[in-house]
């Protein structure tokens, strides 16, 4: 990402909504920014064009979306569902048709992260799997066991050479391109609860980003759990150090925020976005990573599940609970 100029968050604003007929699941900014894609409950993915205000559905999934990301040249979108599908689309086709379909995973596809050099694609989910595939030819390169509990989250270093991923118990691996064999990082304790009266583990990171530089992997979810069932804890976000696994802090909100952090971004500018949702409705958050509460927070027009960064760092795209999609401007 490159921001062409820089940003004012307490100036955020909403900038555009779009309509969808059912509750959104996640949302992603074309790198080209010609399109935001959104998943929602109708098991379809829609591609709104900001510029036009056109919107296209495509069907392939039998579920949920949470799951998306591109490839470099912008011109393959990844999509992957609860079903376990991961599937390629041409993202700018008039009418987009799969390119692929592939039966990832045994349960739910929780996420996707592609290379920085654009070469893999790797995909975590309930199989306590981490799978890497080839980019262009959908070709299983590596399957990764490790994880003793569901696989929630994982993103590239921004050299390719690491891929991070955090289970349901917060524990952080870090595996080699090299290795079959993770090391682990960390785990951080605050990202995994046990509720005891409904017997359910509940936590997961929900949310990773990088810092621009590599230097620091935040990892979203939910902490102080104190209904499982309900999903009632508060925000947090842990900063954690890639090179040796420390813990550098944990960000939170200054009113103890009931919620998840579903949704994070490093900003070029040089602070930390992130999205709540829950019982504490939805937020945007801005921390400067260098304390522990905000510096500023913006309330939404309903809970959020969702979010991605603009190419140009200048808005910032939510998927809402309430049927729709949201752009807010930074500047």
């Amino acid at each position: 990402m490159t921001a062409n100029a820089s940003v004012d968050p307490q100036q955020t604003k909403l900038l555009q909504e779009y309509k969808l007929d059912r509750p959104l699941t996640a949302c992603h900014w074309d790198p080209r920014s010609r399109f935001i894609f959104c998943g929602a409950e109708d098991f379809l993915v829609h591609r709104i064009d900001p510029a036009g205000g056109q919107r296209i559905s495509l069907a392939a999934h039998d579920s949920w979306i949470r799951a998306f990301g591109s490839s470099s040249d912008g011109e393959t979108l990844y999509s992957g569902g609860y079903d376990g599908r991961l599937i390629y689309w041409p993202t700018s086709a008039e009418k987009p048709e799969p390119a692929r379909i592939i039966e990832a995973h045994q349960g739910w596809i929780r996420a996707i992260a592609v290379s920085p050099d654009g070469r893999s694609v790797a995909t975590c989910g309930n199989d306590r799997l981490v799978k890497v595939w080839d980019a262009d030819s959908g070709t299983l390169v590596r399957e990764l066991p490790g994880h003793a509990s569901h696989v929630y989250n994982l993103i590239y270093s921004l050299d390719s050479r690491w891929l991070f991923s955090c289970d349901l118990k917060g524990v952080v691996n870090a595996w080699a391109i090299d290795s079959e064999r993770p090391r682990t990082l960390v785990t951080v304790e605050q990202l995994h609860g046990y509720d005891t009266t409904f017997r359910a583990d509940i936590g997961g990171a929900r949310s990773i980003a990088l810092r621009g530089d590599g230097g620091q992997l935040a990892l979203g979810g939910i902490t102080k759990v104190s209904n499982a069932f309900a999903g009632v804890g508060e925000i947090i976000v842990a900063l954690v150090n890639p090179a040796d696994g420390k813990l550098d802090l944990t960000l939170q909100s200054k009113d103890k925020t009931t919620g998840t952090t579903w949704g994070l971004a490093w900003h070029p500018d040089g602070f930390w976005l992130g999205l709540s949702g829950g019982s504490g409705g939805g937020w945007l958050y801005f921390w400067k990573g260098d304390t522990a509460e905000e510096f500023f927070r913006l309330q939404l027009k309903n809970d959020g599940r969702g979010m991605s960064l603009s190419p140009d760092g200048k808005q910032v795209a939510v998927a809402h609970a309430d049927n729709h999609l949201r752009t807010y401007s930074l500047v």
